[in-house]
């Protein structure tokens, strides 16, 4: 069996893609990844023996000639990828590389899945699922805003890395040298970091009264690392700072309460590792993430800051809030319970092998 895997440059779609091509090639099955050339800028690290291509596709935008040229290029490329390869199974992870390759799928009648780690359904794969054999979704809330292909949808949940593993809280904080019994705030904005939540949580914390009661985990991306760890240090607050930070496990394990974004992935691994939040969603690309973290707020999880009222008074409020009665954050553990996690890669997996 020869399966083709296809995705986006963002980590929402790279990383669930790569969680899963490592099952894929533990059951022996001949994979090939193929995904943007742009995520070459982001440092992405790779598997080592992965047999990889990439593409030139990236974002279109109407008035951008370049763009458009290159998404031609990238569909050329993808046919010659394609023809090469020979692939029994293509899946895609979404984003507009993935249409090319899962297109070709269906023209040459080459079984095909795709997969979306929103609850609202990309553009990509908006377009793609009248064409698919399969589409899996990550959250039930998907199907409503796909009510005319519920017969080829199946609800997987999202693939998570291997490595990303629970562990007992003082090992985590013994990682990162952390004071073992303090409240532990964990911070971050993607994989590149969000300059908002960056400036606004810092402006917050310099205001709470207490600067003693709890530490802070700040995942800051490149640009904010150096400011950020200064200012930490000018606050005398108790701080790891990390440009980016590969071993996820020990930070979510360490953490008490986390501010982030809601892209697909770390909601998903919010779940998994049972983290009560605060989630200032990103307002742009269609507005997607708020209705991820929706998820959460509902079954009382998470707490929604809208970015427009994003503000150091507002967050330093709740903060105080979490910090002096940290019952609330177990209570906001428990409701966790009412979200199933499935396990996404074996459910996948089965998907894959029963279109074969």
């Amino acid at each position: 069996m020869k399966v083709l895997v296809v995705t986006g440059a963002s980590g929402g779609h790279f990383f669930p893609a790569l969680s899963f091509l490592d099952t894929l090639r533990k059951r022996s099955i001949s994979t090939l990844f193929v995904f943007p050339r742009i995520a070459l800028k982001y440092n992405l690290t790779l598997p080592k023996g992965l047999n990889s291509r990439y593409i030139s596709i990236k974002t279109i935008k109407i008035k951008d000639i370049l763009s458009i040229l290159n998404f031609l290029k990238g569909f050329i490329e993808s046919l010659f990828i394609f023809l090469a390869f020979k692939p029994d199974v293509v899946i895609g992870f979404g984003s507009l590389a993935s249409v090319p390759l899962v297109f070709f799928g269906w023209l040459f009648r080459i079984k095909t899945l795709i997969h979306e780690q929103n609850v609202v359904p990309g553009r990509a794969n908006r377009f793609l699922v009248r064409f698919v054999d399969r589409m899996a979704i990550s959250f039930s809330e998907t199907k409503s805003y796909l009510k005319n292909y519920t017969a080829k949808i199946r609800l997987t949940g999202n693939p998570l890395r291997e490595e990303l593993q629970r562990m007992a809280k003082v090992k985590a904080r013994e990682f990162f040298n952390l004071i073992p019994n303090r409240f532990t705030i964990l911070v971050m904005g993607g994989s590149k970091g969000a300059h908002k939540i960056n400036e606004v949580f810092l402006a917050s914390i310099s205001k709470l009264s207490d600067k003693s009661k709890f530490q802070v985990i700040h995942l800051t991306g490149n640009i904010d690392y150096e400011w950020l760890k200064e200012s930490y240090e000018a606050l005398g607050i108790c701080n790891k700072c990390f440009r980016f930070l590969p071993q996820m496990q020990y930070a979510y394990s360490a953490t008490d309460l986390i501010v982030c974004r809601a892209g697909a992935t770390t909601i998903s691994e919010i779940i998994f590792f049972k983290l009560p939040a605060v989630i200032i969603p990103y307002p742009f690309a269609l507005g997607h993430q708020f209705f991820n973290a929706k998820v959460l707020e509902d079954k009382g999880c998470a707490l929604i800051i809208k970015e427009n009222i994003f503000t150091a008074e507002s967050l330093t409020e709740i903060l105080e809030d979490f910090i002096w009665n940290p019952e609330r954050c177990k209570a906001m553990q428990l409701n966790f319970e009412n979200i199933p996690y499935p396990d996404a890669n074996n459910l996948l997996l089965s998907e894959v092998l029963s279109l074969s």
